[in-house]
């Protein structure tokens, strides 16, 4: 993946932009944010899947769950 960075001088009102490549430690921290995003995407959607699950076992809505525990 390539990154743009952008430099400004604010002395001389120059802008610089520069494009290269991604270092490894780069690589490695982007796809660990991935990861770390997708498994929380995943617990989000599991939470929601129970709760889900609680409210039809129940036979309730989620409103009405809302003013039984006030």
């Amino acid at each position: 993946m390539k990154i743009t960075e952008k430099e400004f001088n604010v002395q001389t009102s120059e802008e610089t932009i520069t494009e290269r490549d991604e270092t490894t430690q780069e690589v490695a921290d982007r796809l660990a944010w991935v990861k770390e995003a997708a498994a929380a995407q995943a617990k989000a959607e599991a939470a929601a899947t129970a709760k889900a699950a609680l409210l039809a076992r129940l036979g309730i809505t989620a409103d009405e769950a809302k003013l039984l525990l006030g």
